[in-house]
């Protein structure tokens, strides 16, 4: 019975998939007469100004008479050159993360005591509330571990003595519970993924109070808690660079425009998960893993330039790849001649893959790097077109032993810090709800009464 129902089922929603594309399509003549500026961004590619920031600055570019200039790609954490902030504390052989979590909530950089106490207070939170493992991620596991990190962001209410916005100190406080406890619930939702999914053996590791958070986040994932220093500090060098990137990315934007409601924060930081999630934003990093697995398939000599060029030409023209006509790991919305994530990454990749025997892969990368601008330049595109940080951070999380489905859901940790100062900035000024205005098109129709309608 169950199955002829399912059947029906199945048969009545594929029949009605072309009648739904055809009613919700819009063409793009629409956006053209009503000047809309499709994904809020003007015709020239500049975002459209939506709000004021202290927290963090992108530019790739200026403006002058009108035109884009590209330069190279420079962005800041409350006015300090992030390049700066990471040559501070790797010249003194420090972690940074912590630092630069500090840096963008309270909006300066610690003290030496003031750096100590905030690290203990994040090794204090790391404590998750009890039985909360067992109960939300142990009893309902998923093949996602994005997906299970939003979920249990929205659980962790259910923990909260008083989880509505009641004051900035409260809100700073489950800012900081939440930037200490999502990389244990990425660490246990991942054990879990593994064990009911993956059929291995199923390890959950205590956090260590006097590990830092990268540190942490390795000693967790791993089942014999082993890592090397070098591997920490290089994953918390990443970390650093994806803490935040400004109120106009797609998920501090999400962020913020729930915050604006004045709903709580774990919704806020819940649904910029969910954006992170996507293809087009932090899950890009899964995408140009994947892109690079087509490649090793399709191409044969990885020292090919014209093979290699080859390739990426079928995969404009959608003929290659996963037929989106996407490079991945190329290009930027603000980013021009550079982006800075993916210079320091790629020092980092090349550094590591000459310890870890990944020269070969590495030159592919970088071979994909300088062929793609070649190939737009070829197909009229004046701009030029730059690696982001998508292009190599996977490649060096897969060096450090990092599995790819823990690709974004690091990027999601890390960006966390950045995700609460937005949200604090936002719900403690005296904003409005972000409403943008949306043109209808729909003609005019005529009720019809059901016995009438055929």
């Amino acid at each position: 019975m169950y199955g002829d129902l399912n059947l029906i089922n199945d048969i009545f929603i594929q029949n009605k998939a072309e009648e739904l594309h055809a009613n919700n399509k819009v063409e793009k003549k629409y956006f053209e007469k009503y000047e809309v500026k499709r994904g809020l961004r003007n015709p020239d590619g500049t975002g459209v100004l939506a709000g004021i920031t202290h927290i963090c600055n992108v530019s790739g570019y200026y403006i002058q008479d009108d035109e884009k200039v590209p330069i190279p790609g420079k962005y800041t954490y409350r006015g300090i050159d992030v390049s700066k902030l990471i040559e501070g504390f790797t010249s003194e052989d420090r972690f940074g993360y912590e630092e630069t979590a500090y840096l963008l909530l309270f909006g300066k950089l610690p003290t030496r005591e003031e750096l100590k106490l905030f690290s203990n207070i994040m090794a204090d939170y790391r404590i998750m509330p009890h039985r909360f493992t067992e109960d939300m991620i142990l009893s309902a596991p998923s093949r996602n571990v994005m997906n299970k990190l939003e979920r249990s962001i929205l659980a962790l209410y259910s923990y909260d003595p008083s989880p509505e916005p009641t004051g900035i100190a409260k809100e700073l406080q489950q800012a900081l519970q939440l930037v200490a406890r999502c990389p244990v619930v990425v660490a246990h939702a991942y054990a879990a993924k593994k064990h009911y999914f993956d059929q291995e053996s199923l390890y959950l590791h205590i956090p260590q109070p006097e590990l830092s958070l990268a540190e942490n986040f390795l000693y967790s994932i791993r089942p014999n808690k082993t890592f090397t220093r070098e591997e920490a500090k290089i994953l918390d060098l990443c970390l650093v660079l994806h803490a935040e990137h400004g109120g106009g990315n797609n998920s501090a934007f999400t962020c913020r425009v729930l915050s604006s409601a004045g709903t709580d924060i774990y919704s806020s930081i819940a649904a910029a998960v969910g954006s992170l999630k996507g293809p087009r934003h932090g899950g890009a990093n899964l995408k140009v893993a994947e892109m690079y697995r087509h490649l090793k398939e399709d191409v044969k000599d990885w020292n090919d330039y014209d093979e290699i060029k080859a390739f990426l030409k079928r995969v404009l023209k959608k003929e290659a790849g996963d037929r989106s006509g996407l490079i991945y790991g190329m290009g930027h919305a603000i980013y021009t001649i550079s982006d800075p994530r993916a210079v320091i990454l790629k020092g980092v990749a090349r550094d590591l893959a000459k310890k870890k025997g990944f020269e070969e892969e590495f030159k592919l990368y970088e071979a994909v790097e300088e062929i793609t601008p070649q190939i737009f330049a070829e197909k009229g595109r004046e701009e030029p077109i730059c690696a982001n940080v998508d292009m190599y951070s996977g490649l060096v999380y897969t060096m450090l032993g990092i599995p790819e489905e823990l690709f974004t859901p690091l990027f999601a940790i890390s960006r966390i810090s950045g995700w609460c100062a937005h949200r604090i900035e936002e719900v403690y000024n005296p904003n409005k709800i972000i409403r943008p205005a949306y043109k209808a098109i729909k003609q005019k129709n005529e009720f019809i009464p059901l016995a009438e309608r055929g």
